[in-house]
């Protein structure tokens, strides 16, 4: 039998040929030219640079190119440790230098930058593209989102159009400009990977994720679309090396100009509170709820005088959405009542005894919003804690102890694991009482000290560490 000839000599030949010819034609086609949107766009980001005095730089502050870093998302500026003359390491007296980016959204001097790249800044020293450097002030900062708003007096200023993040989509390309290393407005781009991401202590944010190149500096700067509108601010990277590894997030742009208005206008950001303690529901606690799949957020716990509790929301109850809005996993729901202005009617959509409910809440006002509202231990540790009664001391096995009822996702008890529903049992070896008494214990406390705190999580005990802030 004769067989066909299916690869001819000349047939392959046709084909490397028409690879050769189209194959760069194609790719040339369809690959973005970042050049018009550069040469529009620069001029309107700045690059910032902070001092801070060596006697506010606390031992945890970490810097750029340690020995080893754990895989974790890192806030991504640029700590720069001035050397004097001949190259020796620098003096733990001498102030601190931090790099960051920023852009120029109002033609009055307003700079948008990142919460996180002015902190605790004694000096903030914006440079503009044409090499002008002057100082600014700072406006407002709103660390939940770690969005700053900065302000400069000067003329002639460049100002960045501001898009719509709602309209992006996975797979789109984007720029982004900024200051790695120090390196004056370096373009990098990308696509956007996934949106509306949840990262850890950041429940407020849903992050556009890219893999756009984002290395120490470029913090604060913008991220562009194609039509060189800004779309985001990029602010974090995943990394175990402390360098870029492919896995960027930029806080949305929506987000970040509802902060800026509410910096401007108000000096501080008000957001939704529920007063609930919440937990994920997983794959087991939907089949015992008898959900056909794992969603919403399940409330573990109530403030007794909080909205929630108020409105007749029970423990239980899993919302599956808020106004309408898709409650997918228990991190979702802080963001979309935090959306939410405080006083406002909210309606959840809750599933109790199987049944799905409509139930109206009015929000209140998550405490911390403003300084005048802040309880010591609130400030100190980034939570709120209740009474914890006697039948529910005999249950855990302890003889003292606080139901802790929120705590404030950028706070030092967020940053150490500790969850709504854990009882905390002493701080520093000495047994907490009451919330009045944990009050008064923190505010005696010195500052800025790590003490063993002893929880109690289920029944079980474990030590965590946690470092003090300021006593207010």
């Amino acid at each position: 039998m004769v067989r066909p000839k299916l690869h001819s000599p000349s047939w392959l030949m046709s084909l490397a040929l028409l690879l050769m010819v189209a194959t760069p034609a194609f790719a040339e086609s369809q690959l973005p030219d970042f050049t018009e949107l550069v040469d529009m766009a620069a001029p309107a980001v700045v690059n910032i640079s902070t001092t801070r005095d060596a006697e506010r730089i606390t031992t945890s502050s970490q810097q750029f190119g340690g020995q080893e870093v754990p895989e974790i998302f890192r806030h991504f500026f640029g700590d720069r440790l001035p050397l004097p003359p001949g190259g020796a390491p620098n003096r733990g007296d001498e102030p601190r230098h931090s790099l960051g980016s920023g852009f120029i959204f109002d033609e009055d001097g307003y700079i948008m930058t990142n919460a996180h790249v002015v902190k605790e800044a004694d000096e903030i020293l914006v440079r503009l593209n044409d090499r002008r450097e002057l100082k600014a002030e700072l406006v407002g900062a709103d660390e939940k989102t770690d969005v700053a708003i900065l302000k400069i007096e000067a003329d002639n200023l460049s100002t960045l159009d501001i898009g719509e993040s709602t309209d992006l989509k996975v797979g789109q390309w984007v720029a982004a400009i900024g200051s790695p290393f120090g390196f004056d407005h370096s373009v990098t781009s990308g696509i956007i990977s996934a949106i509306n991401r949840t990262l850890p202590q950041d429940v407020y944010v849903p992050f556009i994720q890219t893999d756009v190149a984002i290395n120490p500096g470029n913090s604060g700067g913008p991220l562009f679309n194609l039509d060189g509108e800004v779309v985001g601010i990029n602010s974090q990277i995943l990394t175990r090396s402390g360098g870029y590894m492919g896995l960027s997030f930029a806080i949305p742009i929506d987000v970040a100009m509802d902060v800026a208005k509410q910096l401007r206008e108000d000096g501080h950001v008000s957001r939704g509170w529920l007063g609930v303690s919440i937990q994920p529901v997983t794959k087991d606690l939907a089949e015992s709820f008898g959900m056909e799949q794992a969603e919403g957020a399940l409330i573990a716990g109530l403030e007794p005088s909080g909205p929630a509790a108020e409105s007749g929301l029970q423990a239980g109850d899993i919302i599956l959405e808020v106004n309408d809005q898709e409650v997918d996993r228990s991190s979702t729901l802080p963001r979309l009542v935090g959306e939410v202005a405080p006083n406002a009617d909210v309606e959840l959509t809750v599933l109790r005894d199987g049944r799905n409910e409509t139930i109206t809440v009015e929000v209140g006002e998550w405490p911390n919003a403003s300084p005048e509202q802040s309880d010591s231990d609130q400030i100190r540790l980034g939570i709120a804690v209740q009474p914890l009664n006697d039948t529910a001391k005999r249950q855990l096995g302890i003889d003292n102890g606080v139901r802790i009822a929120r705590v404030d996702p950028t706070g030092q008890a967020a940053a150490a694991g500790i969850r709504p529903g854990d009882v905390l049992v002493s701080i520093g070896q000495q047994p907490i009482e009451s919330p009045d008494q944990l009050k008064e214990m923190l505010t005696n406390l010195p500052d800025d000290q790590t003490l063993p705190v002893l929880l109690n999580r289920e029944g079980r005990a474990y030590f965590v560490a946690i470092q003090l802030g300021k006593a207010s």
